[in-house]
This record gives structure tokens, sequence and C-alpha cells, in this order.
């Protein structure tokens, strides 16, 4: 018994090492254990990234050893990930719809209209450095200049539109003349030539419905609801809990899905590998284009925002961006930052944990409206577009580009090669056809998935900014409404009917006690909280 309790001695002066901080005790399977904790928390994440990776592997091993795929034989290997992507798409309207009128109706008009306001601010900063990084890169690199970058007959038929026309549509679609119909449908001006005129301008105006969901629509009626439901106080109570309770079913369903995504991603991305036909075709066109995109996209994706986060935040942007891998991965997979809406919200809300008021707000309106990736992108391919023709750039048509290039992000939907659609615009400003547009058309099917994740990261990261932003103003605006519950149970209380007897019950005293204890706790933690505050403010200076 003495020898083992010796040899048991002997172990633990082992496990003590000396340190200039003193002697401290070393557990050799803590690294261990702290590994399997962080796979166990993200197991799923690295189950999407590694499912990205064999599906690439995959394809380029069947690719190589099989001849080109018939488009059913594609189909049939996609409809595993076309279930999956249907299922996202799903839960899209019934989550944007109830997280922004959950969100608003629980704060009050001022907080809310603060933290519209950072948010705002914060997108708009975001899309025009995107924008000016992207016209930096294709002015030194120009890949234009290289590129033997043709016309492709199976690519898009643009629709024949002005500028002026195409931000008016942006305008009417912000009020739909019906919500039901903005669900599935939204407005655009068609032009139609006559007398074979060549003015566009003097064509005839026609306007027709389709072309999917009016988000932007919909997320102004969201909004404006929200804030008349936050202002009716308890008379807009019911319908309030309603939509709170239709989001918080939304996330559960979510949360279903996404265990889903290893298996929906690679049978998207899959397709994708083997259709393609000649690999050397592909990278003698348009190689430098993508790749100046590529460069453009990491640079902003994973030094610019990070760096944004840091700045206001002052915590590690890398250790957020790796809770975000699932909804990145989805975005790469999915290429639509409207399908990986979901996954975003759920990521920064359970392993983030963003204030959920402030994410359900802002991710809504950011995957609408926020397309940093888009506006990169869009900037660059109008720029490369130009230089393959052979024609100078000054700085006018860069500050159109500049220009045309935010406002056609903005009215980028969230969905699949959107943002090939709303270059139109930009080409249009610059005076060049918009069947210009099927010069990058062989390689957006890959740019897109590049493009996707950077627009749901920025959208993340502005949530996660603005949080941190109204931090004190959404404690000051909880403590308020506990401070408020606490008066109204008072109220309704003291307001009860006396008893017969003339001493009040014992029930209503009892409850009077407890209120009266909780409020002191409440007015205990509130201060012992300031004081630590003090404490931690005086011994940082």
């Amino acid at each position: 018994m003495t020898q083992n309790v010796i040899q048991m001695g002997e172990e633990k002066n082992n496990s003590l090492t000396e340190t200039k901080y003193g002697t401290v005790e070393y557990d050799p399977s803590s690294r261990r254990s702290r590994v399997e904790t962080f796979i166990r928390q993200n197991v799923l994440a690295l189950a999407t990234l590694s499912a990205v990776v064999l599906a690439i592997v995959i394809g380029i091993i069947i690719r190589s050893l099989t001849h080109q795929w018939s488009e059913r034989s594609l189909m049939y290997l996609e409809f595993p990930g076309d279930i999956f992507l249907r299922m996202l798409k799903c839960l899209i309207l019934p989550l944007i719809i109830s997280s922004l009128i959950s969100s608003l109706g629980n704060l009050d008009t001022k907080l809310s209209g603060h933290i519209g306001k950072r948010a705002v601010l914060y997108y708009l900063a975001t899309t025009v450095l995107a924008i000016i990084l992207g016209i930096i890169l294709v002015l030194v690199i120009r890949p234009g200049y290289n590129s033997s970058a043709e016309r492709h007959s199976n690519g898009p038929k643009p629709r024949v539109t002005t500028t002026a026309d195409t931000i008016l549509d942006l305008i009417r679609n912000l009020f739909p003349t019906n919500l039901v119909e903005a669900c599935f449908a939204q407005y655009s001006t068609t032009l139609m030539p006559t007398n074979n005129e060549t003015d566009v301008y003097k064509w005839k105006i026609k306007g027709s419905y389709g072309g999917g969901t009016n988000i932007l629509g919909l997320v102004v009626f969201s909004i404006v609801l929200g804030i008349i439901i936050g202002r009716m106080k308890g008379d807009g109570k019911p319908l309030l809990n309603f939509f709170t309770s239709l989001s918080e079913a939304t996330l559960n369903i979510t949360n279903i899905v996404i265990k889903f995504t290893p298996i929906g991603v690679m049978f998207l991305i899959l397709p994708r590998i083997v259709s393609v036909e000649d690999v050397s075709a592909l990278l003698q066109s348009v190689g430098l284009f993508a790749l100046t995109v590529a460069i453009g996209l990491m640079i902003h994706g994973f030094i610019f925002l990070p760096s944004i986060y840091y700045f206001f935040t002052r915590k590690n942007p890398y250790i957020f961006l790796g809770k975000m891998t699932e909804a990145l991965m989805t975005a790469f997979g999915t290429a639509s930052s409207a399908a990986t809406l979901p996954v975003t919200i759920s990521c920064l809300e359970e392993n983030n944990k963003i204030d959920r008021n402030v994410v359900r707000f802002c991710v809504p309106i950011g995957a609408t409206i926020n397309m940093d990736g888009t506006a990169l992108y869009e900037a660059v391919a109008a720029l490369f577009i130009t230089q393959s023709r052979g024609l100078d750039m000054d700085f006018a048509k860069v500050l159109i580009v500049s220009i045309t290039a935010t406002a056609a992000s903005v009215g980028a939907a969230g969905i699949p090669q959107a943002g090939l659609i709303t270059m139109v615009i930009v080409l249009n400003a610059l005076g060049l056809p918009a069947e210009d547009v099927a010069l990058v058309y062989i390689i957006d099917w890959l740019l897109d998935r590049l493009r996707t994740p950077i627009n749901v990261l920025g959208d993340a990261y502005g949530s996660a900014i603005v949080a941190h932003l109204s931090r004190n103003e959404l404690q000051e605006y909880t403590d308020r409404l506990n401070k408020e519950d606490i008066d109204n149970e008072k109220n309704s209380i003291l307001t009860q009917p006396l008893p017969s007897s003339p001493s009040p019950s014992s029930s209503a005293v009892s409850s009077l006690k407890s209120i009266n204890i909780k409020e002191s706790k409440d007015s205990m933690s509130y201060n012992n909280s300031a004081f630590i505050a003090d404490t931690n403010q005086n011994n940082n200076s």
C-alpha cells in the first residue's frame, strides 16, 4: 500500500510543470478533450466542409473517367441536392416575414431606428469598399486585355431595358400592389420595338409580373407592420405572439433541415464539376478574370470584413468566422444567400450568441440588400468586358461602374446567378450591349458559388457589429421592460377586490412579498453589475 502511495505521489509530481508564473498542473488528456469537444460542437460544419472537398474530388475523377454526361443524367445526379435546396427555399418567406415582425415588434421605435441606421451604414460602407477593391484589382491585373472570351449561344438572353427603367422597377417593387402576388412575382418593365426603331427610349413600354419572389416588397411591408405592432403595445400583443411563435417554429424546422446539409451540398456541387466540358479552354478564355474576382473576394471576405469586425468589437474575427462555417458551406453549395438565410440565423444565434432581435432584423434585410460579393463581381465583370472590347476606361466610366454596381447589387435578389442578370444595368450605363453578358456566362456558375459566401459573411459580421454597438441600449431596454412587468404585476394585485374580512388576503400579501423580493434582487443585480463595470474601468485606466 505504501508503494502505491509513493507511485501516486510520483505521478502527481510528474504532472507538475515549472513556469515563470510558478508551478502549474499539466493534464496530458486536456488537449485531447479540447479536440474532442471542438469536433463534437462543430461536427455538422466539419461534415459539410468534408462533403464539399469530397464532391470536388469525386467530380474530377468521374469527369476524367467518363464521357460528357447528358442533361438528364446530370438532373438525376443533382436530385438529392435539388430536394435540399427546395426545403431551404420553402423556409425563406415565413422566416423573413416572421423574423422581421417579431424583432421589430419586441423593440421600441427609437431603438429599432438606431439599429436600422447602423445596419444600413454598415451595408453601404462595405458594398462601396468591395466595389472600389474590385475596380482597383481589374485595373491593375487587366484581365480583359489577355482574354480570348467569346459569346456563348447557350448563354442568357437578357431582357431589353434601360438603367432608368431598372431603377424605377426597383422602387416600384418596394411597394407591392398585392402581397400574395409578391410571394411569387415581381414587377419588371419590358421594352417592345416598334417600326424598326433603334432608340430603345422610343420603344413601347410594357409592364409584366414574374421573375421570382418580390423579397424587397415583403421586407418593407414586414418592417412597417413590425413597427406598428410595437407601437400598439398591449393591443398588438396577440399578433406579436403569433409572429414570434411562427419565427421560433420556423427555426425549429430549420434545425431539422440543416442536418441534411452535407448530403445536399455534396449533390449540388458534384453535377457542376462533372458538367465542365474543357477545363483548359475555360481557363484560357476567362481564367484571369476568374482569378481577379477570386482574389478580390478573398481579400474582402477574409481581410477587410474581419478587420472591420475587430475594429469595432476587439474580438477575434476568425473565431467568429469559424463558427459560421456551416452557413458558408451551405452558401457555396446553394449559390443563394436567401436559401442560406435559415442556416445563417441559426449559426449567429446558437454558435456566436448574437442577440436574437438584432439577428432577425439585420440578416433578412442584409440578405436582400447587402451583396458585397455580387457588387465586386459586377464591377470586375463590367470592366473585364470593356477591356475585352479594347475600349479605354476613363474616370467617368469608372465612376459610372461604381454607382450602378452599388444600385444593381441592392436590386439583386438572393437567388442563383442574380448578379448575372443585374449586370445588364452596369453594361447599359457603360453603353455596352446587354448581350455581352454571355462573355462571362461560361464561368459564372463557379464565381456565383464563390461570391455568395462573401455575401453571407458580410451579413453575419454586420449583425455582430450592430449588436455590439447597440448592447447598452438593448440592456437598458430589457431592464425597463422588466421593471414595467413588475409594476404591472403589483398594480394588478393591488386592484384586486377586497375580501370580506378587513385584513388583506394571504395570497395577495405573499404575491406582493415575492414581487418586492424580485424587484430588490433585480436592483441588487443591476447595482452589482454597475459596480463591477466601474471597477473594471478603473483597473483598465
